[in-house]
């Protein structure tokens, strides 16, 4: 039963997280966090390697239709630095591991901080017709932007979250949909760089070998009908769908950080 759970909330969050952009990290920590069925590092684990198969599957999708161009110059950068970032984040996740040494106060940490991130995002995207927003070229900055997007989306253990779509909306003036393609872009760098330091590193937190198989098969059948569905899907639906998203995932966060809080 646990098992069918897992492969529910990993093919619907990708199948949502393909069609936003948000890579669905972003859903599946907290909502697999609120079952409590295992450990925090392990359910970090587990959705990054389900956001990595969505994005793959996502990315030659919306490559290979064509619909929405990638802006190659801008994204590639990104995607770098959120390689270099995502490697930082993980180390300071585990740092933050050994130094508190309580698995429930990370998890809250980890809550705590995605209520803040989603919350700012929910605000952003319901205001952003009165936002000016820029359209910077600077590869340097590029490279900047992507390492802290991919030092955070480590950390918190989401793949890659709702922070991408704001930063690529106001920082280079993508619109809904291009800016969910580019996001998943930059997501697969950063869960490709983040996997094989796992490997390199031996630090694969112990997990059954079925729900792992489960996720990930999740994660392809989700990023493949979500990248179909994305493109019957208007500008304006996305973005209700994402707002909607949002307001949902702060609610489950709020009561993860409760949760974790009275455990730890």
């Amino acid at each position: 039963m646990v098992l069918v759970v897992f492969f529910l909330v990993s093919i619907l969050s990708s199948i949502v997280g393909s069609i936003c952009g948000i890579g669905g990290g972003v859903i599946i920590k907290p909502v697999l966090d609120a079952t409590g069925v295992m450990s925090v590092s392990a359910i970090s684990f587990l959705s990054g390697c389900t956001v990595l198969a969505m994005s793959v599957v996502s990315v030659y999708k919306n490559v290979r239709a064509g619909q929405v161009k990638l802006r190659w110059k801008i994204s590639t950068p990104l995607a770098i630095g959120g390689a270099v970032g995502g490697v930082l984040g993980k180390w300071m996740f585990h740092a933050l591991e050994e130094m508190v040494g309580n698995d429930n106060l990370v998890g809250m940490v980890q809550a705590i901080v995605l209520i803040l991130v989603t919350g700012g995002t929910l605000v952003y995207t319901v205001f952003k017709q009165r936002i000016r927003t820029k359209e910077y070229e600077n590869l340097v900055l590029c490279v900047v932007i992507g390492l802290l997007l991919g030092i955070m989306s480590s950390f918190l253990g989401i793949g890659g979250g709702p922070i991408n779509l704001v930063v690529l909306a106001f920082f280079f003036s993508m619109s809904t949909k291009e800016a969910a393609a580019n996001s998943l872009y930059i997501i697969l760098f950063s869960q490709v760089t983040s996997l094989v330091q796992t490997i390199a590193t031996a630090s694969i937190p112990e997990v059954n070998i079925w729900y792992l198989v489960f996720m990930v098969v999740g994660g392809v059948l989700g990023g493949f009908l979500g990248s179909k569905i994305n493109k019957t899907l208007s500008e304006d639906r996305v973005n209700k769908l994402f707002i909607l998203l949002m307001a949902v995932i702060i609610a489950i966060n709020v009561y993860n950080a409760v949760k974790f809080g009275v455990l730890a």
